[in-house]
């Protein structure tokens, strides 16, 4: 039995958060004990309680701009080191003996420290690609290529980013492409109360933006592309649903008075973060990812893959893995709104080719992108270290 320590940036339920909560509650539980210490209270702690997981809430710090001066880093290396000193006390008090730490974000550092004073193994699990500030996308490359035994990655994408550091070994890095349940995520997911809750017309179409609100997640490019369409097609309907980080409430505000301030803005539905995803994406008939960064492997259109919906987006990022452009979506021209809007009103006017990709996204998601296969190379992965 090997007892594996899992670590992670927050308790939300956003895509790297998903994640881990499907590894955890799909390990061979003969085989891999998971304990998951998370730095905060939130869904995914109740959502993995009551799956049976062993979980624990310490306040270990993230790694995030706040700390990128003076101040902050005093601040994040004090808490850094006696939050790990807490987690250590805890796995003692519990006689729990560590043989592999799971990182599961480049957020979490205090893998390096438990790793070192447990001689344990370290897996470092890379969901993101850091392009500024550069500085610390070099750290953090750095102390991947220093302390772990193994770095997977969540697509190719993060894997040429991470050697183009030219401090991480390529022969560390392997690529386990996410997956998601296409039980749960599925065409058959009932919705209808939607229709009601937003009232919606049964002829509109629906285009729609799910993610965290913040500076490169796109939803002003989104609305750029999307808005001159209203004018075009008045049964076409526009959904942004997501919330931002706690202390940017002010990106909630500036998207409702934008919205706000739209001529149809009854015809553009705002949703901040909501637990009924599946029911969501089967709602929508067109799933749009316009991030401006490239997004490493975003979990949203694995989801809208295998509820049979096709998906448009930015030619960057990990979605170039995912999409087919013209079998199972389209792909526009990186942070180009106007070329965005034409992939979009492409399978607006066209029920048809709506529904063609629709079917490509589920056959791929089940044919690469499942959650048997991710599970097992984990499993593989693990007993490997």
């Amino acid at each position: 039995m090997k007892n594996i320590l899992y670590l992670h940036a927050g308790a939300e339920m956003y895509g790297a958060d998903k994640i881990l909560l499907e590894l955890v509650t799909g390990l061979d539980k003969s085989k891999y004990r998971p304990i998951v210490i998370l730095p905060e209270h939130g869904i995914l702690v109740e959502k993995l309680k009551e799956a049976g997981i062993e979980t624990y809430v310490v306040d270990y710090p993230i790694l995030r701009r706040k700390y990128f001066n003076v101040r902050g880093i005093v601040s994040y290396a004090t808490h850094y080191v006696s939050s790990s000193k807490k987690i250590l006390r805890l796995l003692k008090d519990k006689k729990i003996k560590i043989d592999i730490v799971h990182v599961n974000t480049t957020a979490v550092l205090e893998g390096i420290y438990i790793k070192k004073k447990l001689h344990a193994k370290l897996l470092w699990h890379v969901h993101e690609i850091i392009l500024k500030p550069r500085m610390i996308y070099k750290f953090i490359s750095y102390l991947i290529g220093r302390y772990a035994d193994e770095c997977i990655v969540v697509s190719k994408a993060v894997r040429s980013h991470l050697i183009d550091s030219k401090l991480v070994d390529p022969k560390k890095i392997k690529v386990i492409y996410n997956g998601v349940d296409s039980n749960i995520f599925s065409p058959t997911v009932e919705n209808d109360y939607l229709m009601k809750e937003w009232e919606v017309p049964r002829n509109a179409i629906k285009v729609g933006v799910i993610g965290r609100l913040n500076a490169w997640k796109g939803q002003n490019d989104f609305l750029d592309a999307t808005e001159p369409l209203l004018d075009e097609y008045e049964n076409l309907y526009l959904f942004v649903i997501g919330s931002p980080f706690a202390g940017q409430e002010w990106r909630t505000d500036e998207l409702k008075k934008r919205i706000s301030q739209n001529k149809y803005s009854d015809r553009i539905v705002f949703s901040e973060f909501r637990k009924d995803n599946a029911a969501v994406h089967n709602f929508l008939d067109i799933l749009v990812l316009p991030s401006t960064n490239p997004d490493p492997l975003p979990t949203v259109v694995l989801e809208a893959m295998a509820s049979g919906k096709p998906v448009v987006g930015y030619a960057h990022g990990g979605i170039c893995e995912m999409v087919v452009d013209g079998k199972n979506g389209s792909l526009a021209k990186v942070n180009d709104p106007t070329d965005l809007r034409r992939k979009i009103a492409e399978l607006v006017v066209s029920e048809k080719k709506r529904t063609c990709f629709g079917d490509a996204s589920r056959s791929r998601q089940i044919a690469k992108f499942s959650l048997t296969s991710f599970i097992e190379n984990f499993e593989d992965a693990y007993d490997k270290l």
